[in-house]
């Protein structure tokens, strides 16, 4: 993509109002509940986007996986590698995806509503002044320390390794994330603040390019550290693809552009809270920390499984949670949105923004879910047996892979219920105590577990531990802070889950009565959807229904 449409659609996607042709969301809410047709539409095109940019993205991490496979397999080389992957994975959650977006983006959009209220000096500039170096330094340090640390790091995550001096080395080549990532999630959250998606979801695109470039040319002199190098250098790809888009944000100054504001009205002086204090750091940490914690313990206790079982689990949960990160963008476009109507204190459009948050997620991610279960087999050998990842590695892979997909709607369900209880300017420690909650049930059950049934007790413990955290997380945030109705979001979701059962177990059936993997494949791809929206419908699901309006009406416009 050039710089001049990158540039226009960026600026497109800060601006109040959207070029036409534009189609009305699906009526998933009654009409008189929905938001302005300006938000809506904003909304609209952020989610397409978004949702282009994120299965490139993901498409690009199966090739980026694909060509780990070939090149390293499943064995002591790659066990190595994704040990040392753990502290990019730790850091994208804590600085990307989680911690750095649930307090920035309302830390941004509080300064926005100040500026538009006229507030002098700029507040974003001074938001921006007074976190960006010194989180720069803070980074710069914790980068420092965990290239030094690497021996003691290593053997934390991995105590079970027969040899860590590669892990060591690979380790120390990705320790360099900490502070890109760093920069990445705060680059992120102030364009997301600014109604500005496109740079954002394109990271992950920069990011699987920069590894597997780096790991094509380098892999036949460096062997795996070729991988732990491309980590590097596709995250500062991540900073590069949103530096040009922040720097121009801030440039333009106070009155350059203005919040998307609800109905028209005038925006309203906001209060001045300690939006970035302590005690509003301490619990995003917490919650962010225990969440990507379940990595942590299934590496801690399959470092004692045989060589190989790290691999296993890698590949499947990489596979296994393409759902459920395609279903997140919904959340990640509205989350603004969301957390101006908790600033403002508008209790009732938060409460219909969120229900139909997770309504869309939860079709979304259990379609995918089914779509996992049924074709396993098959999609594990598609994108992985080649080189050295055998037919052996394939069954192991798929067969884990179907376990995980049991926790993708907790999985969901804790990535969307987090951000809200995170919008208010008040500390609130429900989230971390719930996801410390899931997080000890995950370790109890993982260790009983792994002795008898090895890396599918791990993936079992983990699915077990996420869903206790997504219950307590949907009955904690209707009594806390936006006043869902529980009652109706869980009769949703448990319709869309009895069409999920459905569309999987046919697939299941079906699929290996197919010859070859591809074909099989295509045909789960068709079968499953066909048969969950037909359940859908049949349960009168109407979420799935919107959906299918909506897409009538766009292929009404296009004629």
């Amino acid at each position: 993509m050039n710089e001049t449409t990158t540039g226009a659609q960026a600026r497109a996607g800060a601006r109040t109002t959207v070029p036409p042709p534009a189609v009305p969301a699906p009526a998933l809410v009654p009409p008189a509940e929905q938001g302005p047709p300006r938000l809506g539409r904003v909304l609209a095109r952020a989610a397409a986007v978004t949702a282009a940019l994120t299965i490139a993205g993901s498409l690009l991490g199966l090739v980026r996986d694909q060509s780990i496979a070939h090149l390293f397999g499943a064995g002591p080389d790659s066990d190595a590698f994704l040990i040392s992957w753990t502290v990019p994975e730790m850091a994208s959650t804590l600085l990307i995806e989680d911690a750095m977006a649930l307090v920035l983006v309302p830390a941004f959009s509080h300064a926005l509503a100040r500026r538009a209220a006229g507030d002098h000096p700029d507040p974003v500039r001074t938001l921006v002044s007074g976190t960006l170096p010194r989180l720069f330094v803070l980074l710069g340090c914790a980068t420092g320390a965990l290239v030094l640390g690497a021996p003691v790091v290593v053997d934390v995550l991995a105590p079970g390794l027969a040899d860590p001096r590669l892990a060591v080395e690979c380790t120390r080549l990705t320790a360099v994330t900490v502070l890109s990532f760093g920069i990445t999630g705060y680059l992120s959250a102030a364009l997301r603040a600014h109604r500005s998606y496109l740079p954002p979801a394109s990271i992950y695109l920069a990011y699987n390019v920069g590894i597997i470039v780096t790991m094509l040319v380098l892999h036949s002199l460096w062997g795996v550290r070729a991988a732990a190098a491309g980590v590097a250098a596709g995250s500062v790809l991540m900073v590069l693809a949103q530096l040009p888009f922040f720097v121009r944000k801030m440039s333009a100054g106070p009155g350059a552009e203005g919040l998307l504001v609800r109905g028209g009205t005038p925006p309203v002086r906001p209060a001045r809270p300690a939006l970035l204090g302590l005690g509003v750091l301490a619990p995003v940490i917490v919650f962010t920390l225990c969440r990507q914690s379940q990595v942590l313990i299934e590496r801690f206790l399959a470092a004692a499984l045989p060589a190989g079982a790290i691999s296993h689990l890698n590949y499947a949960q990489k596979v296994a949670q393409v759902p459920m990160v395609l279903s997140l963008m919904i959340c990640t476009v509205t989350f603004p949105v969301v957390a101006q109507a908790v600033s403002d204190g508008d209790e009732d459009q938060a409460r219909r923004r969120v229900e139909r948050d997770l309504a869309l997620a939860g079709v979304v991610v259990l379609m995918g879910t089914a779509v996992v279960v049924a074709c396993a087999p098959q999609i594990v050998e598609v994108l992985f047996q080649r080189g050295l990842f055998t037919a052996r590695d394939t069954a192991t892979t798929a067969a884990v892979m179907r376990v995980y997909a049991l926790g993708l709607l907790g999985q969901c369900l804790v990535g969307a219920l987090g951000r809200p209880f995170f919008s208010t300017t008040r500390p609130t420690w429900f989230p971390a105590a719930a996801m410390a909650a899931g997080l000890l049930v995950n370790t109890v059950a993982g260790a009983l577990a792994v002795g008898p049934w090895g890396v599918y007790g791990i993936a079992a413990a983990n699915a077990l531990g996420i869903t206790v955290t997504a219950l307590l997380l949907l009955r904690g945030l209707g009594s806390r802070v936006v006043p869902i109705r529980v009652r109706a979001v869980t009769a949703t979701l448990g319709r869309l889950t009895v069409a999920a059962t459905a569309a999987g177990a046919a697939g299941w059936l079906v699929t290996p009565l197919v010859p070859g993997a591809p074909l099989g494949l295509a045909l789960g791809c068709l079968l499953v959807p066909g048969v969950f929206t037909a359940a859908a419908l049949a349960l009168r699901s109407p979420e799935v229904a919107g959906l299918l309006d909506l897409a009538e009406q766009r292929i009404r416009h296009v004629r």
